[in-house]
């Protein structure tokens, strides 16, 4: 996918770099820009040290360091996330470029933890921005307005939120350097039908077979927990439990429809694993005790276990559609284990006997 320059002159872009930077959101940027013809320069903190990305899928070497860099000679600057930025912001003249930089008129997009410079500069007072939802405190804390949006743009500040969100993050970077219009065949970074995944596999991100596997693996989980759920419902006696139960199953009816769909419209189908994720489940509820407590904490560890791995999922791919059902996933587990943990400590109060551990295990309460 190549984009021609719509304006005179090659445009200058600085993309920083540190150890532990999340691959994607170097690589999907860099590529973009590169494509479109630009001079993309690599800043670490040390020259000769060679920078490897979080998910060891990434090995760079800078082309110079922030120490020496001018950001008068840049047209824009773009900082990954991953693990890099908390160790970014600890480098003053990191801090000072990209400071430099924004006072100057610059262009400095950050994605993800990227923010996290900004807010070491001082830089978000009074503006509007987004970054990663483990990073949205910090973000209001340093005095701007988060908004949970794949891209915000205030005065000469791009913020991104994940890996989901790269495809249209660099697309408001290059037009934003002077691409656009019918030669650089760029959607609008507001477009919810664009086909964005396609933009970003062209720029190095995830392919539609590394998307698949994300969707069947969400699949699988939401299939064994289905099942889970309806065993546990059969042996549980407790009303206001039941209830539960049964809002929980609706819930995973409607995800599981949302993933076929999806991998249906990709051209994709159900994987072998997850056409029998529902069989491990039955085997695994078929083993369990039957006293209403014990159904509630197999439910909490199955939510807690769901949590832990499509929280995983919603980070790993350069596709908004997926990873926004990947998030509702995560959003309505984190509501149900409450749930099910202040129903747990309820039956506690009315003195019901939590299960025994296992010989051997600690269980904290």
């Amino acid at each position: 996918m190549t984009y021609h320059n719509n304006h005179a002159g090659k445009k200058k872009v600085a993309i920083l770099i540190e150890q532990g930077v999340e691959d994607v959101e170097f690589t999907v940027p860099f590529n973009g820009l590169k494509q479109a013809g630009m001079e993309v320069v690599v800043l670490g903190s040390r020259m000769n040290e060679k920078y490897k990305g979080k998910r060891a899928r990434l090995t760079v070497q800078a082309d110079g360091t922030t120490t020496e860099a001018i950001a008068e000679e840049f047209d824009a600057v773009i900082i990954p996330g991953g693990m890099a930025p908390d160790k970014l912001r600890r480098n003053p003249n990191t801090v000072r470029f990209v400071q430099e930089a924004v006072q100057q008129g610059k262009w400095v997009a950050a994605v993800c933890h990227g923010p996290q410079v900004l807010i070491e500069g001082d830089l978000l007072k009074n503006k509007q921005a987004t970054g990663f939802s483990a990073i949205h405190k910090d973000i209001i804390n340093a005095g701007a307005k988060y908004l949970d949006e794949p891209v915000v743009i205030d005065g000469n500040l791009i913020t991104s939120r994940e890996p989901g969100d790269l495809a249209i993050f660099t697309t408001a970077i290059l037009k934003r350097l002077g691409y656009g219009g019918k030669d650089a065949a760029l959607p609008d970074e507001k477009d919810t039908s664009a086909e964005w995944w396609k933009i970003a596999d062209a720029w190095g991100g995830s392919t539609k077979s590394d998307i698949a596997k994300g969707l069947n693996n969400a699949l699988a989980g939401e299939r064994y927990s289905l099942e889970a759920l309806e065993k546990y419902l059969e042996k549980e006696s407790d009303t206001q439990t039941k209830s539960l139960f049964q809002e929980m199953i609706g819930n995973k009816h409607h995800h599981i429809e949302r993933l076929e769909t999806y991998l249906h419209k990709l051209g994709e189908k159900p994987s072998l694993a997850a056409n029998i994720a529902n069989q491990y489940a039955k085997v695994k509820a078929a083993l369990t005790g039957s006293d209403d407590i014990y159904q509630i904490r197999c439910a909490l560890g199955d939510v807690q276990t769901g949590i832990g791995d499509i929280g995983n999922l919603s980070v790993m791919y350069t596709d908004p559609v997926a990873t926004a059902i990947f998030k509702e996933i995560y959003h309505g587990l984190v509501k149900f284990e409450q749930r099910l943990v202040e129903l747990y400590r309820a039956r506690l109060a009315a003195g019901v006997q939590p299960p025994k551990p296992t010989t051997g295990a600690a269980v904290t309460v």
